[in-house]
Parts: C-alpha cells; sequence; structure tokens
C-alpha cells in the first residue's frame, strides 16, 4: 500500500506567499504527491498551546494573518479550505491513547505556517486541513514521538507536515543581502546529514551535540516540526531533500519530503 507523504516545509516569512523564490518553485513542482491525499495535517511552528495539543475541528477553518508590518496584499489572501471534524475527533483518539493531553478547538483557523506552504502545494484549497499544536512543554522527544502517533493516518490517506524552518533567528535577517551566514550554512548541512541518516537520536539532541543550535535557534518552536515529520515518516519511504537555499542572511528555505 502506497502511503501518502509527509513533508517538512521550511515556510520562511510570510511573504513567501507572494513572492517568486527557488523554495516557492521547489513546491510548486511537488504538488503532484498531494493527488490522491484525502486531507492533510499541518504541524506549524506559529501554534504552541499551553500544556495540551490542540486540533483544529471546524468544517471551513478560517485564514488566520497572524503576522503585521506586511504590505495590504498579503492580508486580502484567503485558503478557503475545508476542515473535517470526524478525522478531528479521530486524532484526538489516536494521541489521547498515545498519552497526549489533547482538546479540540472548533474556533481555531490556519496560521500562516499552515496555509503560506499549502497555497503552493495544493493551490485549490481542494483537500480538507486540520491543524495539530505543538505542546509548549514539549521535548524533541515528544513531538518526534507526536509524528509517529499521526503517522498511522498516512495508511488513511493523511498527508502529515511539519512546518517551520532549519534556522529561525529573526535577529539576524538582513532583508537585501544574498551572502548566508556561516553558522546558518553549518547548521542546514548537519541537519540535512542527519535526516539523511535518519539519526533521529542526533537530532532530538541538537541542542546539546550542535554548536550553532542556538544561533540558529533561539526559540525553539521553529525546529520542532522537524522532528514532528521525522517520526511520521518510515524507514522504506523515499526521501528528497528541497534545496530552497537561504534567504535574508540567516532564513534556511530548505524542506523535506518522504514519499
Amino acid at each position: 500500500m502506497k502511503l501518502a507523504p509527509v513533508m517538512f516545509v521550511g515556510h520562511g516569512s510570510p511573504m513567501f506567499a507572494i513572492e517568486a523564490s527557488h523554495a516557492r518553485e521547489l513546491l510548486d513542482q511537488h504538488q503532484s504527491e498531494f493527488n490522491a491525499v484525502k486531507a492533510i495535517v499541518v504541524v506549524s511552528a506559529h501554534w504552541v498551546t499551553n500544556g495540551y495539543t490542540g486540533v483544529t475541528s471546524d468544517n471551513a477553518p478560517q485564514t488566520i494573518h497572524d503576522f503585521g508590518g506586511f504590505p495590504t496584499e498579503l492580508y486580502q489572501l484567503q485558503y478557503p479550505v475545508a476542515g473535517n471534524p470526524s478525522l478531528a475527533l479521530e486524532i484526538e483518539q489516536q494521541l489521547e491513547q498515545a498519552g497526549f493531553n489533547v482538546q479540540l478547538q472548533a474556533e481555531r483557523g490556519l496560521d500562516h505556517g499552515a496555509w503560506v506552504p499549502l497555497m503552493h502545494l495544493v493551490p485549490k484549497a481542494d483537500i480538507p486541513v486540520i491543524q495539530v499544536s505543538i505542546n509548549s512543554y514539549s521535548s524533541g522527544e515528544d513531538v518526534y514521538r507526536l509524528g509517529q502517533t499521526l503517522s498511522q493516518l498516512r495508511e488513511q490517506g493523511v498527508a502529515i507536515i511539519g512546518s517551520g524552518s532549519i534556522t529561525h533567528n529573526l535577529g539576524d535577517i538582513v532583508r537585501d543581502s544574498n551572502q548566508a551566514a556561516d553558522y546558518v550554512v553549518r547548521f542546514e548541512q548537519w541537519v540535512r546529514e542527519q535526516m539523511t541518516n535518519r539519526d533521529g537520536k542526533a537530532l532530538m539532541s541538537a541542542p546539546q551535540l550542535q554548536q550553532d543550535f542556538f544561533r540558529a535557534h533561539p526559540t525553539h518552536e521553529h525546529y520542532l516540526p522537524l522532528l514532528v515529520a521525522l517520526g511520521a515518516s518510515q524507514i522504506n519511504d523515499d526521501f528528497s531533500v528541497l534545496k530552497g537555499g537561504i534567504q535574508h542572511h540567516a532564513l534556511s528555505m530548505e524542506s523535506y519530503l518522504w514519499h
């Protein structure tokens, strides 16, 4: 049986929705991976909940413009996708059986970590989407296990997407710079090597093992979706690296696909 795909998407800034880039072209080129998918579950760095794991359960989740200071055009964008309340209930039950504290969130929509990459991967917005949050108390091991639990859904045609960034130090962003920071290049390469080797232990221990981790991630929320995606993948999956480059001096746009 062919399993639904898993992706980690480096979603960049909200401008990724409207600006041309090599990273955007790479997502556009992989739209066919989702042709047979029945639903998509997204774990985004931009939904962190305090002490529980949230699961969206609305029939029609709203498009959340959770950012400020960007062009008006960006706030006018909508991603009019359906939800799937019955699947949300199934996810709640699976996660609770695995020991997670879960809350269904009927009023929660999709943040830009979800809808921006989906605009390029599924531009017709014709596949139901559910978003799952990151518990603020989660360790790397916790979110990896979250991915493992969600992986069961792949047999039902449900794709899993972790949306974050290989590097995310906003203090080092230089808008007009085409020169990548040395630590960003090193950290991106290190993560790529561990992902290629499926070294989950190294990736979960990155704060202790990798010298550039805290420069790359002053806070951890953009790193954790990477571990969700790895947990949802399987050793027999074909693995592809989507080298989207480095934007604004410090923002890796690299993504990964298991299919």
